[in-house]
């Protein structure tokens, strides 16, 4: 994922608040990378709304 793409969340795979489950199947843009537990590089979203979540990379896809 690159900074300033364009992505779709198309599943969420941990127990996440109301807010963040009602952003399944949204896009938004990459905004920047975040370092999550040890395990691997989140990315943080910003949608059209101006809220941002962060998801973990295989939890978003890229669209054109």
């Amino acid at each position: 994922m690159d900074i300033g793409q364009k992505v779709k969340v198309y599943r969420i795979r941990d127990k996440v608040s109301r807010d963040t489950a009602n952003k399944l199947g949204k896009t938004g843009i990459v905004k920047e990378y975040k370092m999550t537990d040890g395990s691997g590089v989140g990315v943080v979203v910003q949608f059209d709304d101006k809220s941002a979540t962060w998801f973990f990379e295989d939890e978003i896809q890229p669209i054109d």
